[in-house]
């Protein structure tokens, strides 16, 4: 048990003394107090979907993509799986001694479901490491398009669930910019994203909205919302998917609609199949 007021019964304090929320004396000061904080903010929107599922089938397997140091994974099994039977943290990082890292604090804390794999995201499709049923994808500060990449993945899974946070997303804003002469000769909607920062935000929002619409015409419900970071950032954009039997049925055409107005056919394989 901890005598910190602010701190979950039974956490391990071990555990968030690894994740600097923390200190090494075992205190909490306000940097780490706002970590906290935003760490729970994070955990109530994910707990309610394991539970869900727990409840359903007695077991569950979350997988989280570009996983980094792990923290969310580590967060997930102390606070959920720690005392339960059965559920499974898989996290998958490209980053090779980012993975051997987290596998030593998972063997130090016992943390024997949390499993921590240096794959790729293209090899964690085809990975026999990896279980054939997934029920929970997330993708939490994954920058560009290691998000997309993580929907790939959740789609081919067929998840039930897909939680993801984007972050430094450039590559629509790229392509807009490439083709801003060509849009400002068309229409006068190109304004929108003529200056540099209008680009990089509008180029942001648009890859959300071409996400959101690649779910929905895969049969998932998509709910939108905002989520403080963990890191030291400003609100993100929190999307959080359950998967449906029925597609929306204008999304595929929809997205194929603004891809060609926006002039993003260079990206049609990335949101459109």
């Amino acid at each position: 048990m901890n005598s910190i007021p602010e701190i979950r019964p039974e956490q391990s304090l071990e555990l968030l003394k690894e994740l600097h929320i923390l200190t090494r004396d075992g205190k909490l000061n306000q940097d780490s107090r706002r970590k906290l904080k935003q760490v729970y903010h994070l955990y109530q929107f994910i707990e309610p979907l394991l539970a869900e599922v727990m409840a359903k089938r007695g077991d569950l397997t979350l997988v989280d993509h570009g996983a980094g140091k792990s923290y969310l994974g580590f967060i997930l099994y102390d606070l959920f799986l720690k005392n339960r039977s059965s559920g499974s943290v898989y996290g998958i990082e490209t980053r090779t001694e980012l993975v051997e890292k987290s596998r030593k604090l998972a063997q130090r804390l016992g943390f024997a479901r949390l499993s921590l794999l240096n794959l790729s995201v293209e090899d964690s499709i085809k990975s026999e490491h990896l279980p054939e049923r997934v029920d929970i994808v997330t993708a939490l500060h994954a920058c560009d398009t290691a998000t997309d990449d993580a929907i790939r993945f959740a789609l081919h899974k067929q998840a039930q669930f897909i939680v993801l946070a984007p972050c430094c997303q450039a590559e629509v804003a790229s392509v807009l910019r490439r083709h801003k002469s060509e849009a400002l000769a068309q229409s006068a909607l190109a304004e929108i994203w003529r200056h540099p920062i209008h680009t990089r935000e509008f180029g942001s929002q648009i890859t959300n909205v071409l996400r959101c619409l690649l779910l929905e015409s895969h049969g998932y419900q998509v709910n939108v919302t905002e989520l403080v970071g963990w890191e030291h950032s400003m609100k993100n954009e929190l999307i959080i998917a359950r998967r449906g039997n029925t597609p929306r049925g204008n999304a595929r055409e929809r997205a194929t609609q603004i891809v060609r107005e926006l002039m993003l056919g260079d990206l049609e394989a990335r949101f459109l199949y």
